[in-house]
């Protein structure tokens, strides 16, 4: 390196030093990518710059990596360890001159030929300053975004305004002794290695940034151009007696009312403000499985977030948790409640296109959306919605709402090139802002249109609300499902005229499959935890030694015998999980001669449902084999398993469950036994005398109290009537649950809720327990007294008593 190099290299260094803050991603590349700093280590880079070798350099002293400025001994020759893939475009004119990348990678290939067996590493540096990805047509702002191949003028520029954006992302290195044993051809692997890295910095660069950006109106006329919309603003004037101008202006208004505006500046400034407001309100955000998406970006995959629905912080949580991963926020659908003032704006310009909550009777505002809609998709932009179509008010998912992902799968048809997967993301709270409206609402309160006199009361009053968990759960490759389970689906590409009759029931079993993998992939914390534990007793009270057991036990099930592999556990034990809980305001601790009780304070209690129903799903088969055991104090294993294996079709109905396995059951009980709850011989389970062991059991029997009830309720009422019709049997079934609720304390708001007992009452039909008649009416088939058999061996006799006092 002669005199000049290293001058400019020191000072870049300096400039970084002052101008420069680099995010780097992942947090830990040695340890994720296994990186050896022993290890002759080569850097590929897309451009030969100063700014970019210095902030390079800074991150690998600060990893313990080799500095990227300096050459690397390779079978005794040296060779630069910086590969730049294009130079700099020249201050005056349009063509920069061939790198040294080609060179560079012949000296490493030929060193390697005269000796084969030693190792090297070749890492690929995405290097970034800011995320503007640029406008289709250039204006002046193009000056200050990070072009392909910048010139030292317009580098200079984005440097300081863009320097306090700098982003380093790391990718897996190639191993170069490996890709000598896979080509032969020695020659050949220097363009090899350039082609395959061009194509990586393209996929990282559209991850990062996005697409390029039309301008409004150039997008606007685009749209209006597209026959399908011409269509349909033709068949508006026919039909409404408009003429064509009048129609089409009533389409652009359409279009103002839907498109999304995105702005980078909205962006960073959003940045700014969600990162002092995350402070504010959590103790942290727990992120997990965010591989799989950059895996997905590697592959050049289009990405639709499908997140699950709590609150109107899910909006802002995911985008910011994928800004953070260093990939483009996407384009979010929102419902049109919220395109309110300001809101409205700041959101548009976010990347949220608004949606009506139903097209119905619209046909060209339906045609306007879905052409919308799939030129996001072709033009490469990542898409997020919510197919529950609402938040969730009771802490379980919602049946999905199918619209969206059916206009996803058309657009789809029409030829989109890149592959196309959803990401289904669980998110969960240790409280979530809108649960006292949640309640309101449960019991029977209008839903208020949201406003800014709503948004104000909200900042005003911020406080503590614990962590945040977001984790992406397993991804879902649209053309892959569909060569899987719809073989011939290709043949309808470009087929606009009509629609395949397998789509609705493709977009059903995809839906599921979405809400499946959200619940698979479930979040424990220590508020769904600890209400878990204390609203199975009566008295919402546990002592603290006897609640600290209790949770001992469900990490310990939880790790032992987990209802998925996905599903994350609190990485802190219970006496630290406790005392977290107890400084989010949620609990009171009494003390007396024997010692401190735990107790969730009274004006929580109902709340606590909420956040219970999170998670029940992963403590739903535990609690049905407890409740058995607990019941009997002798049960055979063939037996408990007939028993779960009766009861796990409506639990997989009404939270979306997986396949049950034998497994599953084996190690929670496994698990049972290693706690010393229970002892197992020749195939029988029996209780432990042990009387803390045994009041351990009954407490994870009672989590399912409340759903066992509900399906007394309803098979009772079903068997007890010859024929009734569906909206008389919901309905005897809620005055039934309530009458319950006053005698026994339930305090849980969706038991009885309406819509809960539908999903229960298509639940048994699928399951052949009931059958539906054209009139309407239900009626009991046989294998319903067996069902309710089983539910008379796990519920008490007091609540069997209530039950048959008051059914019909």
């Amino acid at each position: 390196m002669n005199i000049l190099s290293r001058s400019a290299n020191v000072i870049a260094a300096a400039v970084n030093r002052i101008l420069v803050r680099t995010k780097l991603l992942p947090e830990s590349p040695v340890a994720q990518f296994d990186l050896d700093p022993s290890v002759p280590t080569f850097y590929v880079t897309r451009l030969n710059s100063k700014a970019d070798l210095a902030a390079l350099a800074a991150v690998c002293k600060q990893l313990g990596l080799p500095d990227p400025r300096e050459q690397q001994t390779l079978s005794e020759k040296q060779i630069d360890r910086f590969i730049p893939l294009a130079n700099p475009t020249p201050l005056f004119g349009d063509k920069a001159k061939p790198s040294d990348a080609l060179e560079i990678g012949k000296q490493i290939f030929d060193a390697f030929s005269l000796s084969p067996e030693q190792r090297a590493q070749v890492v690929p540096v995405t290097i970034l300053w800011g995320r503007n990805p640029g406008k289709e047509k250039p204006g002046i702002g193009t000056l200050f975004s990070h072009s392909m191949t910048p010139s030292w003028l317009r580098k200079f520029f984005v440097l300081l305004f863009s320097g306090r954006d700098n982003l380093v992302r790391f990718s897996q290195p190639i191993e170069l002794n490996q890709l000598m044993t896979d080509k032969a051809d020695v020659d050949e692997l220097p363009h090899k290695l350039l082609r395959v890295a061009r194509v990586h910095f393209k996929r990282q660069k559209l991850a990062a940034t996005g697409p390029k950006l039309p301008s409004r109106e150039a997008l606007f006329s685009g749209l209006l151009a597209s026959p399908s919309i011409k269509k349909a603003i033709a068949d508006e004037a026919k039909a409404k007696g408009l003429s064509h101008q009048e129609a089409k202006l009533k389409a652009k208004e359409l279009l103002e009312e839907i498109a999304a505006n995105y702005s980078d500046a909205m962006i960073r400034v959003g940045d700014r403000i969600l990162t002092w407001l995350w402070n504010k309100l959590y103790n942290g955000i727990e992120v997990k499985y965010a591989e799989r998406v950059h895996e997905l970006t590697n592959k050049g995959h289009e990405i639709i977030y499908v997140p699950c629905h709590r609150s109107h912080m899910d909006y802002l949580l995911l985008t910011y948790v994928i800004y953070h991963q260093g990939l483009v926020p996407p384009h979010i659908a929102a419902g049109v409640n919220l395109n309110f003032f300001p809101a409205g704006g700041i959101f548009r310009r976010s990347g949220a296109f608004f949606i009506r909550r139903s097209f119905a009777g619209n046909k060209l505002y339906s045609a306007i959306f879905k052409e919308y809609l799939s030129q996001l998709f072709m033009k490469g932009y990542s898409v997020k919605f919510y197919t529950e179509g609402g938040r969730s008010r009771t802490g379980r998912l919602l049946p999905p709402k199918t619209g969206m992902l059916a206009m996803t799968m058309q657009a789809m048809l029409r030829g989109i090139e890149r592959p196309i997967s959803i990401v289904p993301v669980y998110i969960g709270y240790e409280h979530v802002m809108e649960i006292n409206t949640y309640l309101k609402e449960l019991a029977g309160n209008d839903k208020k249109n949201e406003s800014i006199f709503a948004v104000f009361k909200a900042i005003k009053n911020l406080k503590n609300y614990g962590r945040g968990y977001l984790n992406f759960g397993e991804p879902i490759a649209l053309q892959q499902y569909l060569n899987e389970h719809q073989p011939d689906w290709r043949t309808h590409i470009g087929d606009d005229s009509t629609k395949p009759q397998w789509l609705n029931t493709q977009v059903a079993n995809v839906a599921q499959d979405i809400m499946t993998n959200i619940n698979s992939a479930a979040a424990l914390n220590t508020v769904n935890l600890l209400a878990t534990i204390l609203l199975s007793r009566d008295q919402f009270a546990l002592s603290k030694p006897k609640l600290l057991k209790q949770l001992d036990f469900y990490l310990a099930l939880q790790q032992q015998a987990k209802y998925n592999d996905q599903v994350t556990l609190p990485s802190d034990d219970a006496q630290s999980l406790l005392e977290h809980a107890l400084k989010l305001n949620k609990f009171d601790v009494l003390t007396d001669e024997m010692g401190e009780i735990i107790s969730i304070k009274e004006k929580e209690r109902t709340l606590f449902n909420y956040y219970r129903n999170n998670i029940i799903h992963l403590f739903a088969v535990p609690s049905i084999l407890a409740q058995l055991i607990y019941q009997k104090t002798e049960v055979a294993i063939e037996s408990a398993n007939k028993t779960v294996n009766a009861l796990y079709p409506l639990f997989a109905k009404e939270w979306f469950l997986t396949t049950l396995s034998e497994d599953y059951i084996a190690n929670i009980l496994n698990s049972f036994e290693q706690q010393k709850l229970i002892t197992t011989d020749n195939g029988i389970i029996k209780i432990t005398a042990d009387k803390q062991a045994q009041a351990q059991l009954e407490m994870l029997g009672n989590v399912m109290h409340l759903t066992l009830e509900r399906y007394a309720i309803t098979t009772t009422q079903i068997i007890n009537s010859d024929a009734i019709k569906r909206q008389q049997l919901e309905a005897d079934c809620e005055v039934l649950a309530k009458r319950l609720g006053t005698l026994h304390g339930i305090k849980s708001p969706e038991f009885f809720d309406k819509k809960v007992l539908t999903n229960l009452i298509s639940g048994l039909r699928e399951q052949n327990y009931i059958s539906i008649c054209e009139q309407n009416t239900i009626h009991a088939q046989e294998a319903i007294a067996n069902l309710q058999s089983q539910l008379t061996e796990l519920l008490p006799a007091s609540i069997w008593q209530s039950i048959h006092e008051h059914s019909s």
